[in-house]
């Protein structure tokens, strides 16, 4: 169960630095760079969905077994 846990906090991580990218690409001057900021979104995202439904695919297997 552990694990799951683990899978939603980078899941959380991933999406809190997806919205702070997204801020900070729509605010025009990005203070890490436009290319840097665009990259940290571009793997932020898949990252947090991958993370999130692994984190609910264990938190189900982990109910089952119960």
């Amino acid at each position: 169960m552990l694990k799951s846990y683990l899978y939603l906090l980078v899941a959380c991580i991933a999406a809190i630095a997806t919205i702070g990218s997204i801020f900070e690409l729509s605010s025009g001057d990005a203070q890490l760079g436009t290319a840097l900021t665009t990259g940290i979104l571009v793997l932020s995202v898949p990252l947090g969905l991958g993370c999130f439904i692994a984190a609910v695919r264990l938190g189900r297997m982990g109910d089952r077994s119960e």
